[in-house]
């Protein structure tokens, strides 16, 4: 090396040493490639560079960062501001090498190149270089290019330095050997930090494909819980947004770092994923008398038998009538039988409006279902059964939804399951809490909740913000099997309600509702006509 140019080894590895920590603590790429350019630019005091990044599919180089101090350039990597240049070819059309830039040369022949002098070099083509220089009234002279080789010896970028500055008198200087050993040792350090990222994100996109792939077996399984394992994390994700600006109540103190949100995302993802061991005619259950198909097909038949019994019992008795000379009665018989069809048509219309569920069945309801079962008919052995068995008649009366006791139990097993799932994975320390929030998105803050009974003072916030994102979804969903989607209106005044039943978070509905949240979610995902006018003052536990 130079004496001008000389520089102490210790104080080298040092830096050296501190640019390695600093790459290994970086978590945002664009920070990271930002950062390798910079480390190199001080490191070997050069004046500009540009970091590129080789394409996936191995035949271009696209630009990431490009600094110049003294033009005051700073493009790409952390600044945001987008680099205004195409990606440069590897090889020409017909699959030919182009080797004629430094950098193309440098990645091909997987060499470090170094320029005394651009424009008095003639092996490589500078053209670009002088048009920029003649735009911007700069002058290239030094170049430095070091290509970047990850673990196993691929290349993964290059970054190139532009005219090395003598550190006394600031004026440029060619790189030296030396300079040449610290850029290779520094590309060394800089691909390993980059592969690192490569590789995280590459396994984090296989983690979240696999959780794509849970809730795609979902969605083919029951149509009705796909688009709910999408649409939940998704607002889950709008809420937390909103809570973490706010100053009210405890949300205050919410304040989660990018890592914690990324934590409450995957819960939020794997939320239902203990629904994949609920069998289907359970998750599918329409209407109340459904298994494995609508049992009301089967109460319509026994209808048909008693309109065909009670149209012979009056064919008898008018032929007892003409028998017996008494013709007079006919007009009565028909009349009661024309009685007796319109009964069992009303009974039977009404047990098909009670199989199809709803929000509440009063008791005067359940009690003319039990009546109407109570009547008697002929059964496919010949014996008398009742209309409807005690079976039937439970499910008919069920009084919210669809499913009986014991089905309800099932589908509040998949919480469990769900908990249990996730439990069983060996979690990083950043995603420990995911079992925990996507287990407790049943719960309510009365305690009343399931499958833990938690109440307020163990509920996590997190694990509430997918408790109102489940249950608002739940309520405007359009495909569940049970129920159209709810107005606007009408799920806000419902959710509003659970609110004063100190079932869901005062303040994240109070925060859901005054940054406009659910206007923005309805408007990306409901249907036009389940967006009505909405009176904010009317929805009960919140104060405009």
């Amino acid at each position: 090396m130079h004496p001008s140019h000389s520089r102490d080894l210790s104080q080298c590895l040092e830096q050296l040493n501190r640019i390695g920590i600093a790459l290994s603590r970086e978590r945002d790429t664009p920070k990271l490639l930002e950062t390798i350019l910079t480390a190199a630019k001080r490191l070997l005091n050069a004046d500009g560079g540009t970091l590129y990044r080789l394409n996936e599919d191995g035949r271009s180089l696209r630009f990431e960062v490009l600094h110049s101090d003294s033009l005051q350039l700073h493009m790409g990597g952390a600044s945001g501001a987008p680099i205004p240049f195409p990606p440069i070819p590897l090889y020409t059309p017909d699959g030919q090498p182009q080797t004629g830039m430094v950098v193309t040369y440098a990645v091909l022949h997987n060499e470090t190149v170094v320029i005394d002098d651009a424009y008095a070099d003639q092996n490589f083509d500078f053209s670009g270089t002088r048009r920029f220089d003649q735009k911007t009234g700069y002058r290239s002279r030094s170049f430095l290019t070091v290509p970047m080789k990850n673990h196993e010896g691929r290349i993964i970028g290059v970054f190139q330095l532009i005219n090395a500055l003598d550190p006394e008198t600031g004026q440029v200087r060619t790189f030296s050997p030396d300079d040449r050993q610290l850029a290779e040792s520094l590309a060394s350090q800089a691909a390993i930090a980059l592969t690192n990222h490569q590789l995280i994100d590459q396994l984090q996109n296989l983690f979240e494909g696999l959780i794509q792939l849970i809730n795609t077996a979902l969605d083919h399984k029951s149509p009705y819980t796909g688009a709910h394992c999408q649409r939940v994390p998704v607002l889950t994700m709008m809420i937390a947004e909103v809570a973490c600006r706010s100053e009210q109540g405890q949300l205050k103190d919410f304040r989660p770092t990018p890592e914690q949100l990324y934590e409450l995302k995957i819960a939020g993802l794997l939320h239902d994923c203990g629904k994949i061991a609920t069998p289907v005619h359970v998750v599918d259950k329409s209407t109340k008398l459904e298994t494995l198909f609508d049992r009301i097909a089967l109460v319509d038949a026994r209808f048909e038998a008693l309109k065909r019994d009670a149209e012979i019992d009056c064919l008898k008795g008018k032929l007892a009538a003409l028998e017996h000379g008494d013709p007079a009665v006919i007009p009565v018989l028909e009349q009661r039988l024309g009685e007796r069809l319109a009964e069992l048509a009303a009974d039977r219309e009404y047990l098909r409006v009670c199989n199809m569920g709803g929000e509440f069945m009063d008791p005067a309801a359940q009690a003319r279902v039990r009546q109407i079962g109570a009547q008697r008919w002929m059964g496919p052995e010949g014996q008398d059964c009742a209309l409807l068995s005690d079976e039937e008649i439970d499910n008919l009366c069920i009084a919210r939804g669809t499913l009986n006791t014991a089905e309800r139990i099932i589908i509040q097993e998949h919480v469990a399951l769900t908990m249990r799932m996730l439990n069983a994975l060996p979690w990083p320390e950043s995603l420990r809490n995911v079992a925990e929030y996507a287990g407790s998105h049943h719960e309510k803050l009365d305690g009343c909740g399931y499958h833990r009974g938690l109440n307020e003072w163990s509920l996590p916030l997190p694990a509430r913000i997918i408790c109102l994102a489940d249950v608002f979804e739940a309520l405007t969903a359009r495909d569940r099997p049970y129920k159209p989607g709810k107005l606007l209106s009408e799920t806000l005044t419902i959710l509003g309600r659970m609110v004063q039943n100190h079932e869901i978070d005062p303040d994240l509905f109070d925060v859901f509702i005054r940054q406009g949240v659910w206007l923005d979610y309805a408007r990306q995902y409901l249907e036009p006509e389940q967006i009505d006018e909405v009176d904010l003052s009317r929805i009960p536990g919140y104060v405009p």
